[in-house]
């Protein structure tokens, strides 16, 4: 087809029955297109064009002739976590212990607890005493959300139950900005004189 000659409305119906469209700026006439007047893979293909093209408002590009797709965008689902813990956590200390026995421990293995708390002059105000026993299978992301961890003493929770790598026991690690330390369960620590001997050669380096 050559240049458009004329632009009045009424010659242009003379010479064309189906409606038409400006497509660009040089004045080019195209008749619309419809499913009716391609073939069956060029219309799958312009089907294919109207479903996957969308603008970046969000809007998709509507092909004359098919009606647009309605997209459906699932928002993730949003884990909440409740925890039953001992202590008001004032200052972030989490303390981990693992006894499916018992709340806490042992009788000997609460008074160890009891005399680590006091050398390192902590009240129940301080910290947050949680039995991992009650919720297996928490990793330390989901605790460091909770809890907003600055120090972690974990008894008997070992980093690969919280989801890390390998860690040595009884010495100070960082993960995220939080101290942590990694020993024994407490019943077994209290007969453990080496253990808590490099056990109290950490917790006096800790920064509370």
């Amino acid at each position: 087809m050559g240049e458009q000659l004329t632009t009045s409305a009424e010659a242009l119906r003379l010479f064309f029955t189906e409606d038409i469209y400006l497509v660009n700026s040089d004045d080019k006439i195209l008749p619309e297109i419809s499913a009716e007047s391609v073939s069956a893979p060029a219309a799958q293909h312009i089907t294919a064009v109207a479903e996957t093209t969308v603008s970046v408002s969000g809007a998709v590009n509507e092909v004359p002739g098919h009606a647009a797709p309605v997209i459906e965008v699932k928002q993730p689902a949003v884990k909440t976590v409740a925890f039953k813990y001992l202590g008001k956590n004032q200052k972030n200390i989490l303390i981990l212990v693992n006894d499916e026995q018992n709340e806490v421990s042992t009788d000997k293995g609460k008074e160890l607890l009891r005399n680590i708390v006091k050398a390192l002059q902590l009240t129940a105000n301080d910290f947050a005493l949680l039995n991992y026993a009650t919720c297996m299978q928490t990793g330390f992301e989901e605790l460091k959300s909770f809890f907003k961890l600055n120090v972690v003493l974990s008894f008997g929770v070992t980093p690969l139950h919280l989801g890390m790598g390998e860690h040595p026991v009884n010495e100070i690690i960082m993960q995220d900005a939080a101290q942590l330390i990694f020993s024994g369960n407490l019943d077994q620590l209290a007969d453990d004189q080496i253990g808590k001997k490099t056990l109290w050669g950490s917790l006096k380096k800790l920064s509370i």
